[in-house]
């Protein structure tokens, strides 16, 4: 099997985390900036991520996201919290950004910037936020799979009040929310779901080739 296939073969979602297990700090920055390095759509990135240690910010968290025990003991939360709403400010960051990484003048890059305001200043306030929060997720599985090729656990958790980690994170004041969480450590040896066959579609269900 290859590594790719090991990779997604051996992670599951770890419902028992080992809080006595630390990720370090090495394999955290790695882990950042696989996430960083995710592709979005126009390359915008419309949205931030908290990564969070504090125990008594976990614990405010924890009745949040349905009484989990993930939230308390993996060793870090990763919240990918979606912009709810964004104007050209947006696309003028990014032009900007591109201007001095790639050292091309702004005024070359008008055309695009022009291209990208036409396709997204005009969505509907929903569709905005339909729609940054379908890049957080580009991200969001990237990082799990990162973690995976670094035999760190996690778990995906969408079971979670986003209203109040809203809330808690003070989100809403920033324009932000939260769209989706990453529980990510280490598994307990008393996980017993790490020992279940992975069950998915089988190949014939799944694929249609045309």
């Amino acid at each position: 099997m290859s590594n790719v296939l090991e990779h997604r073969t051996w992670r599951y979602a770890t419902k028992k985390f080992d809080p006595a297990k630390s990720i370090s700090d090495e394999n955290l920055q790695t882990l950042l900036e696989a996430t960083r390095l995710s592709a979005s759509s126009y390359g915008l990135q419309p949205y931030h991520i908290f990564v969070i240690t504090d125990p008594e910010v976990k614990e405010q968290l924890k009745p949040a996201s349905w009484g989990q025990s993930q939230i308390t003991d993996a060793s870090h939360i990763i919240v990918f919290a979606n912009a709810t709403d964004f104007g050209e400010e947006l696309v003028d960051e990014y032009v900007t950004n591109v201007s001095k990484t790639r050292n091309i003048p702004a005024e070359g890059l008008k055309g695009y910037s022009n291209f990208m305001k036409s396709k997204l200043m005009n969505l509907p306030a929903a569709s905005k936020s339909n729609w940054t929060t379908r890049q957080a997720y580009i991200a969001f599985g990237n990082l799990m799979q990162a973690a995976a090729e670094l035999k760190i656990d996690t778990c995906p958790m969408e079971g979670f009040e986003s209203g109040k980690y809203n809330e808690i994170l003070g989100l809403s004041d920033k324009n932000l929310n939260a769209a989706v969480v990453l529980a990510v450590g280490y598994r307990s040896e008393e996980d017993e779901t790490q020992h279940l066959a992975k069950v998915r579609k089988s190949k014939e269900e799944l694929f249609t080739h045309i």
